[in-house]
């Protein structure tokens, strides 16, 4: 625990226990009443023999007694106080009057004759006093202090001993290239300057969630071993015009101080917006501290020493002056992995995974398309996590599939009860999509169909590109379509009626195929881009788009994509009406065993029925891709060449 912290939690207490006490002597006080009498007055009490209390208190500088006490009729609260001269004569008076009355009497020291009881009577209290308006005054100062810090910049200077270096960063190849150069930089910058080369002043680092923009940032300033100064674009931005200004004066002003060092901006685009887009002055403090953004980066000498590298998911809505020669020189997109790329990504965050022999990386990279770098980590998590759960000493399969759904769907809900019709409705919509991509030859690979209820679906069928493209050709679009609309077919051939269950599959189709026609000119309206996202940042770029064609042209366009998507419907219809038995026999499978895998499919495609425990782990039963991922697991050369045949007698040895 943090000493500082406990002294600051405890003195608030202390000066609270004091005060309490203070008003409880206080009110004590007040409370006592004390009859002031004179000599003569008391004299003849004692005489009287009223006196029942008596304290005596020499004052030797003085020359009195202070005496004190109580007189017969006195209440509890209630004294009397005297003076005399300080002579042997009254003290005298005073023991003879007690030896005949026999009353309670006491003499007391001079306090003052003690400096340890002075100290404690006149110097404790006005230290109390000075000690409680000292914490008050500094309590009142450090909060002007801090109302006077906003313009202090809140970056923080990255101190972590476990620092990141590029072997932390995977499947970024050629961006971990784009930004040696500055590692160079900052290191031997006199190589640079010797040639008269100018090193970028900043580099902006832009692609989707979670592909290893900030990972990346850190790992330069890790390799480089200099100062690394990280903030957020929304940290500048304050409720007070002008603030965000003076926090990047303030900024650059440090890093001048401890140059060469590295300034890490995440989400740029918070304060980096395109200017003039508000209305009235509700924009004012944002677009101050770009402006200011913009002076301090056109402002720094050459070779300087300090690097910006700025992240963010929209490039698009940056201002024009961020992006040009002199400011972020260089741009870097940072892209979801390939297959290459996932497969030493994953085999980062699996150095602390125990995996079964089962698992490979390599399998598991194909299995995942479109994952990034965050996705691929939380797979795994949740793979040890269900491990764990389950009891199990490592990672299997079984475990690595269930992340998988989790990760893409959510978590499966099998305490769901749905009604028989409801099973079977949702059994053939997913064997249609089944079916379609066993037949199209440009189809996904269909990988896993279930009718587990997962998130707002009631089943769902994982299908992956049997390669990863660059691009997309039209047939390639048609058959996705097709595929997408193979549900809507199955319930209608099988049922003759329809169900809301394919909103999501439209939905994915007719954005397809509006983009065939008018982004990607795949339609009789020809090579034309009849639609573009807009460029108005008001709201978003995304919530408009700019249309460049007349009413007569947008109803050409709805033509056409009407013309596409009946064309790919009555395919998928087609395809189902003469594969029926395989329909039937894949969905009546599926509302037997709920969920069936590739290499379920491929042996029920084959042989009609599902395979047996002992025909599943038969060589001459599996599927060709079984065999040589199984080939491959054990070392055997020149597995890619062999037939079926030849593989089964390499694996029996």
């Amino acid at each position: 625990m943090n000493k500082k912290v406990v002294k600051r939690g405890l003195l608030p207490y202390l000066f609270l226990i004091i005060i309490i006490m203070a008003v409880f002597y206080f009110f004590n006080v007040m409370n006592q009443k004390v009859n002031v009498l004179t000599y003569d007055e008391f004299m003849k009490d004692m005489k009287n023999g009223n006196v029942s209390e008596l304290v005596v208190v020499p004052k030797e500088r003085a020359q009195l007694y202070e005496v004190t006490g109580k007189l017969d009729g006195y209440q509890d609260n209630e004294t009397f106080f005297v003076r005399m001269p300080l002579s042997d004569e009254v003290m005298k008076k005073l023991v003879e009057a007690n030896e005949e009355i026999d009353f309670s009497f006491d003499v007391k020291a001079d306090p003052e004759s003690s400096s340890l009881l002075l100290i404690l009577v006149n110097v404790v209290p006005l230290l109390i006093l000075v000690g409680a308006a000292f914490f008050l005054f500094s309590r009142q100062v450090g909060g002007a202090n801090k109302s006077m810090d906003f313009g202090k910049s809140k970056a923080k200077l990255n101190t972590d001993k476990n620092k990141v270096t590029f072997q932390d960063v995977a499947g970024l190849k050629e961006e971990k290239e784009e930004v040696k150069e500055l590692i160079d930089f900052l290191k031997n910058p006199k190589k640079f300057q010797k040639l008269g080369a100018r090193i970028p002043k900043g580099v902006l680092l832009f692609g989707p969630p979670g592909t290893g923009k900030t990972l990346l940032a850190r790992a330069v300033a890790g390799e480089a071993n200099v100062p690394f100064y990280y903030i957020s674009g929304s940290d500048f931005v304050e409720l007070f015009v002008g603030v965000g200004a003076s926090r990047v004066r303030d900024m650059f002003g440090q890093a001048k101080r401890n140059a060469p060092c590295l300034i890490f901006i995440d989400e740029i685009d918070a304060v980096g917006r395109q200017r003039g887009t508000g209305l009235g002055g509700g924009h004012d403090e944002r677009e101050q501290t770009l402006n200011q953004l913009l002076t301090e980066m056109d402002g720094f000498g050459e070779n300087e020493g300090i690097i910006i590298i700025a992240a963010t998911n929209r490039p698009d809505v940056l201002d024009p002056a961020l992006l040009r020669p002199g400011r972020f020189d260089r741009q870097v997109t940072v892209n979801l992995p390939d297959v290459k790329g996932r497969e030493e990504i994953l085999a980062v965050h699996a150095r602390n995974k125990v995996l079964a022999k089962g698992v490979t990386l390599e399998n598991l990279a194909k299995r995942t398309p479109g994952f990034s770098g965050a996705d691929l980590e939380n797979l795994l998590n949740e793979a040890a996590l269900l491990a764990v759960r389950r009891n199990k000493d490592a990672i299997t399969m079984s475990e690595v599939d269930e992340a998988t759904d989790r990760v893409l769907m959510g978590p499966a809900k099998t305490s769901k009860k749905y009604s028989d019709n409801d099973r079977k409705l949702v059994a053939y919509h997913e064997a249609g999509h089944a079916v379609i991509g066993l037949k199209l030859n440009n189809a996904n690979d269909v990988q896993k169909v279930t009718i587990i209820p997962r998130g707002s679906a009631g089943g769902y069928n994982m299908m992956i590109p049997s390669e990863e493209k660059l691009c997309a050709t039209k047939t390639d679009l048609l058959e996705e379509i097709t595929g997408l609309l193979g549900g809507r077919a199955s319930e209608e051939i099988t049922f003759k009626e329809i169900t809301t269950g394919a909103h999501n599959d439209f939905e994915k189709a007719t954005k397809i195929a509006r983009a065939m026609v008018t982004e990607y000119g795949m339609s009789d309206l020809g090579p034309m881009q009849l639609e573009q996202k807009s460029g108005d940042v008001f709201l978003g770029r995304d919530y408009n788009k700019s249309r460049n064609f007349s009413n007569e042209v947008a109803h050409e366009i709805d033509t056409e994509m009407r013309k596409i998507i009946d064309s790919c419907y009555k395919q998928a219809k087609e395809i189902l009406n003469e594969n029926k038995k395989l329909l039937k026999l894949i969905a009546e499978t599926l509302l037997e065993y709920e969920t069936l895998t590739k290499e379920q499919i491929d042996y029920l495609v084959e042989h009609g029925q599902m395979p047996s425990e002992d025909e599943e782990n038969n060589l001459e039963r599996m599927s060709l891709t079984k065999l040589k991922e199984m080939a491959k697991e054990k070392g055997i050369k020149g597995y890619s060449k062999m037939n079926k045949a030849e593989l089964v007698k390499e694996l029996d040895k």
